[in-house]
């Protein structure tokens, strides 16, 4: 799943965006955040999907810690918003095999190509095919046979 920028130009002063910006902010639904209140819960018009974060909200934040010079945080921000594509068992499945000496090398670059081919992950993909090169720098792969 490719997101595309939003189309609006935000920076610091826009941080926090549910105060500062909240009209940008919608669910995965579509819902606004003022639709999301105590009796919207109770009557059953907000639900759970309503209450997960959109990719476009994670992307509002990476332009904003681009803008506050934390590249870091917006390349966070940027993988998150890629994640959202992802069930959430398989990202448990991912964390797993990111601990050190949990993956060979080759079961880390699977991983890799999966994120970037099934789901268009290219930034999370990459981050997996950094770790597996670092881990086999550190000598903290696992041998194939323990995958």
């Amino acid at each position: 799943m490719t997101q595309s920028p939003p189309a609006t130009t935000l920076g610091p002063a826009d941080y926090p965006l549910s105060i500062n910006r909240p009209e940008l902010l919608r669910t995965p639904t579509g819902k606004a955040l003022a639709d999301l209140t105590m009796d919207a819960v109770v009557s059953g018009e907000v639900g759970p999907d309503d209450v997960r974060i959109a990719p476009e909200t994670l992307l509002l934040q990476a332009q904003i810690a681009d803008a506050s010079d934390r590249p870091q945080l917006a390349a966070n921000f940027r993988r998150a918003a890629e994640m959202t594509a992802i069930p959430d068992a398989e990202v448990l499945e991912i964390y797993n095999a990111l601990r050190p000496r949990a993956s060979s090398k080759e079961r880390l670059l699977e991983i890799a190509e999966r994120l970037e081919e099934h789901y268009s992950a290219a930034e999370s993909g990459a981050l997996v095919r950094e770790a597996a090169e670092v881990y086999e720098r550190r000598n903290l792969l696992a041998r194939p046979e323990q995958d």
